[in-house]
């Protein structure tokens, strides 16, 4: 089993950036491809980007791509979402998770954060 926990998530203006981290349990985090998705209120769960288990490839959606990046640190059992140039659109909680297969569908992630809040006011 792998437990997940996020943080870095905040209040910060239009424009500005956040760093995300999330730190798994377990000894079997490397095998796993990790993604973020995120929950606006009233919104369904949207995939935002994907990292496979060495970090060898990375899919990030469209309304991010030039604006955030995924990475990891299997040494350290951690996977960052590096967030710029955020817009209040981007406001919703993010979660991380894991899946034996690298995806964009979270139906097909077995193992979820409880999630970090993310707040970008205009």
């Amino acid at each position: 089993q792998v437990q997940l926990v996020e943080s870095g998530g905040g209040l910060v203006q239009a424009g500005g950036s956040l760093r995300l981290s999330c730190v798994a349990s377990g000894r079997t985090f490397r095998s796993y491809a990790m993604g973020w998705f995120r929950q606006a209120p009233g919104k369904e769960r949207e995939f935002v980007a994907v990292i496979t288990w060495n970090g060898g490839r990375t899919y990030r959606a469209d309304s991010v791509k030039d604006r955030f990046t995924i990475s990891r640190d299997n040494a350290k059992n951690t996977v960052y979402l590096q967030m710029n140039s955020l817009k209040s659109e981007d406001t919703a909680v993010y979660y991380c998770a894991s899946a034996s297969h690298y995806g964009t569908n979270p139906d097909e992630y077995n193992y979820w954060g409880q999630g970090t809040q993310v707040t970008v006011s205009s």
